[in-house]
């Protein structure tokens, strides 16, 4: 019980769960972000179409560069 009460009746219990929830959101998004790279690795960039936001981790298939 002394936890939920540090958890939810101080700063710093309140600070870990929003960053919790920031880190928990992040990792859902890299997650799924990698997911649907692989789904979709043939797909034809259109005009304008970027990388996407993990394009620097990932490294772009940039098909100028040749």
């Amino acid at each position: 019980m002394d936890f939920v009460t540090w958890l939810f009746d101080t700063r710093a219990g309140v600070a870990a769960i929003f960053i919790g929830g920031i880190a928990l959101c992040l990792l859902i998004a890299f997650i799924l972000e990698r997911r649907t790279k692989r789904m979709y690795f043939d797909h034809p960039k259109g005009d304008g179409e970027d990388d996407g936001i993990f394009s620097g981790i990932f490294g772009g298939d940039d098909e100028d560069d040749e």
